[in-house]
């Protein structure tokens, strides 16, 4: 047996392996490696891993090949083999130096493989199995010790802990995996102009998640039915036929009592195998090849507008895991959201046209339906005058509907002559064509979404105020930014970093053989750049939203006093002075030197911002479900151009700076599930760093 020392050190590189996040596979070869070694009387080990079905398979092992049988094929079943039983109830290491007086290990792999003796121990990490392992000798007993024993048990241990990582980067890459197709999901919804193209982006991405484009829709609604001539996706066989064949199952009623089944309950049904269920009809199932069923209901403010199906027409079972089906049913949600929209638009588009014509008779009734729009609706004659305009429409200048009613709008709103919704209002109004644009209030700093229609002699518009949206849309793209950074920087920074340390480093050889004062002080700038130069790597390098952090429970208030000194010596050398308001707010997942970094970061920039004798201002409370870190100057502002440009690398408007500091603090918010906030005006500015509970 190897020493102690030895042993340590193994346990020490699997420690080390498990923290550089190797494949899971090496890892545990690793172990198996190590125990035989550390074991030596046992030339066999085994790793199995826990499959579907309830039962046990070889993963990784040593040796490949026992008696003719290969490890991969080795299956254990907890039903049959009492050993494996007992190991995965108890959790607890059983050794049996006998086996032959010891019914419990299953006789086939114990005669097949000539075991003596037996070692079993379960894989396990805070009460949760993740596989077992198993060791002998081919025929002989291995007279294992407990100081042996106890060993083994170290390194299984270890193969826990990898297992609980890998299983835990797994579940992580896949909620992001996840959580990204939902928000390509929302954005390619919102992009849909029409119910066709609604639907047609569902079964898509349902086909996606599910692995089955055979997917169709019912809808209830019959204005929506009329709209909707395709809606059906399969990639297997051309669309036309997979119509033709949805209409044929529809006529032949192999499935109405389970569609008013999901209508009366508002669930979807999963339906694996349509011969259990006797609410369908086989005889249709057998005819058309459907094996699965998948429904879910269309439900917007708990109206069913219709049902989703997808019908698994291969030979084998419909299988789909738990967070397939969930999000299966959030991609519908979605849909449902923009459908209803669209659907609610349709209908009032057909209102207006149907009712225009009979303007006075129907008036009160068309005047209620379009004061219910949450967005604003207005309407203009063909003189441009204001003729109508709903409750919701905001009107600035603080201007009512009064003051403006019956007023040429271009008039009334100069500052609308010569933009966009200039040009687009004239459009509908020449051509009586619909338009469908957005539209940048720089007055308000707003933004639009319009929709114009042209009616009788004049034309009407939606008007939705997206502003919100669009704030989203741009922190997407200036994250998707700095990450593509962030991975370009970690590639490079590398290449870049051995040269300069070479040139560094005969540089500052040359500067200690050098005897002329004026070349020493050169060479002494050249290395100041060098440095310099590294440093600028460093930041660039803390922007990637790919790396990491190590966060802890800690108190935000104590690390900010912590650097309390600092900031008072940076502020009196200065002149301007400082104010720490800490209110009582509960522990966050932090990295402390990331926040340190963060809150140094934002106070500097505070400071740099206002002249002799102002005050900078740092804050701490709870509003809401977010803590927030407040930091607020008492400058002159931040200008829109600039405000524009806030975290883009090497965007800077001081003399000596890199641009990279807000660019590192975005990127420690983001790591810290965080986000910026910026409040500018004449007084000051204040960022806001709001931390998720």
């Amino acid at each position: 047996m190897v020493n102690d020392q030895t042993r340590y050190s193994r346990l020490a590189n699997i420690t080390k392996l498990i923290n550089t996040r190797l494949e899971l596979r090496d890892v545990l070869e690793y172990v198996t490696t190590a125990i035989s070694e550390e074991i030596v009387q046992c030339n066999a080990v085994g790793i199995f891993l826990p499959h579907g079905d309830g039962t046990f398979r070889g993963y990784v092992g040593k040796p490949e090949i026992i008696n003719g049988s290969t490890l991969h094929t080795q299956v254990i079943d907890p039903k049959i083999d009492g050993l494996a039983r007992e190991v995965i109830e108890t959790k607890r290491t059983i050794y049996i130096p006998d086996t032959s007086k010891d019914n419990r290990p299953d006789l086939v792999p114990i005669q097949a493989f000539q075991i003596k003796s037996i070692l079993a121990l379960p894989i396990s990490f805070e009460q949760e199995l993740y596989g077992l392992v198993f060791l002998f000798d081919y025929g002989i007993a291995m007279n294992l010790t407990e100081s042996e024993i106890q060993s083994v048990e170290a390194y299984v241990n270890m193969a826990a802990v990898a297992i609980r990582n890998a299983n835990y980067v797994t579940q992580q890459e896949k909620l992001i995996s996840e959580k990204q197709l939902l928000l390509d999901v929302t954005r390619d919804l919102s992009m849909c102009s029409s119910m066709q193209e609604c639907l047609q982006t569902c079964f898509f991405y349902l086909g996606k998640v599910l692995d089955n484009y055979n997917v169709a829709v019912h809808l209830l609604n019959p204005i929506a039915d009329q709209s909707i001539k395709h809606a059906n996706l399969n990639q297997d066989r051309t669309n036309e036929g997979w119509i033709e064949t949805c209409n044929k199952i529809k006529n032949a009623q192999c499935y109405d009592t389970l569609m008013q089944n999901v209508i009366q309950t508002k669930e979807a049904i999963f339906i694996p195998n349509v011969f259990t269920d006797k609410r369908l009809n086989h005889d249709v199932c057998l005819t058309y090849a459907i094996k699965g069923l998948f429904m879910i209901p269309l439900v917007s403010m708990d109206e069913v507008l219709g049902v989703i199906l997808v019908v698994n027409m291969e030979g084998k079972d419909l299988i789909y895991t738990r967070s397939q089906i969930q999000l299966a049913q959030s991609i519908v949600e979605a849909t449902t959201s923009t459908l209803s929209g669209l659907l609610y638009m349709n209908q009032l588009e057909t209102m207006i046209e149907e009712r225009t014509k009979e303007l006075t008779i129907a008036n009160e009734k068309n005047l209620s339906v379009i004061e219910s729009i949450t967005d604003g609706f207005i309407a203009l004659s063909k003189e441009w005058r204001l003729t109508y305009l709903n409750k919701n429409l905001f009107l600035s200048h603080k201007k009512t509907s009064k003051d403006v009613l019956g007023k040429n709008i271009w008039e009334a709103f100069p500052r609308f002559v010569d933009t966009i919704l200039y040009k687009e209002f004239h459009k509908v109004m020449l051509e009586r064509i619909p338009v469908h644009f957005e539209f940048h209030f720089a007055y308000t700093d707003r933004w639009y979404e319009i929709v114009s229609y042209p009616y009788d002699e004049g034309i009407c518009g939606l008007i939705k105020d997206i502003t919100e949206k669009k704030k989203y849309e741009k922190e997407i793209k200036r994250l998707s930014g700095l990450e593509l950074i962030g991975q370009m920087a970690a590639g490079i920074s590398h290449e870049i970093r051995n040269p300069m340390t070479t040139v560094r480093g005969f540089l500052q050889l040359l500067n200690e053989e050098v005897e002329f004062v004026e070349y020493k002080h050169y060479l002494n700038v050249m290395i100041e750049e060098l440095d310099r130069a590294n440093s600028i790597i460093t930041e660039f390098l803390s922007m990637s939203n790919t790396r990491t952090s190590d966060l802890q429970k800690l108190d935000l208030n104590a690390i900010i006093h912590d650097i309390v000194p600092l900031i008072k010596v940076d502020a009196f050398n200065q002149n301007k002075k400082i104010k720490i308001d800490t209110n009582d707010i509960p522990e966050l997942l932090l990295n402390r030197n990331e926040i340190r970094q963060l809150l140094i970061n934002l106070y500097r920039n505070g400071l740099e911002a206002m002249s002799e004798g102002k005050e900078l201002t740092i804050r701490t409370y709870k509003e809401d479900d977010c803590v927030i870190l407040a930091v607020q100057d008492e400058g002159e502002g931040i200008k829109p151009e600039v405000l524009e440009k806030l975290g883009t690398p090497f965007f800077t408007t001081k003399e000596t700076g890199t641009g990279l500091g807000l660019g590192v603090s975005y990127a420690i918010a983001a790591r810290h599930h965080a986000k910026i906030e910026i409040q500018t005006g004449q007084e000051g500015t204040t960022f806001f760093v709001k931390f998720n509970l």
